[in-house]
């Protein structure tokens, strides 16, 4: 049997990268535990200091197929290119992938991405994009 991956984003702000994340993969923020209203209902609970409950965010696959994105908050700046990215496969399955990938591409610009620019190569096709806080990913 495999084993289960969360992919960890560091972010400036965990909240607003897990709502950008939620909208280009289709995906939900991740519900409180069972018996809170809000992740600040938990977090007060449990002791957590009020200065620190916007430390994490984390969206989910709402099927349960696809891992867990976690987004935790770092003081620094992202300095250099990603050695890892995602590949945003909106376009498979599509009549016209080039249409699907851009009609994404506009409603992710729209939420903070930046086109970086348009890959064409034998080997395959993508938009290269970086979401609100500068990393990169496809999108395909």
């Amino acid at each position: 049997m495999a084993l289960g991956v969360q992919i960890t984003f560091d972010a400036h702000d965990p909240r607003r990268q897990a709502e950008f994340w939620a909208l280009a993969l289709d995906y939900v923020r991740q519900p409180p535990p069972p018996g809170f209203d809000t992740w600040e209902d938990f977090a007060a609970k449990i002791g957590m200091p009020e200065d620190q409950w916007d430390r994490l965010d984390a969206v989910i696959d709402p099927d349960g197929a696809g891992p867990r994105l976690l987004f935790q908050k770092v003081p620094e700046d992202k300095t250099v290119k990603n050695r890892v990215h995602l590949d945003v496969n909106v376009g498979e399955g599509a009549d016209d992938r080039k249409a699907a990938a851009r009609a994404h591409r506009e409603k992710l610009e729209a939420a903070g991405a930046r086109f970086l620019r348009e890959v064409d190569e034998p080997a395959g096709w993508c938009f290269v994009m970086a979401d609100p806080e500068g990393n990169e990913f496809c999108l395909q």
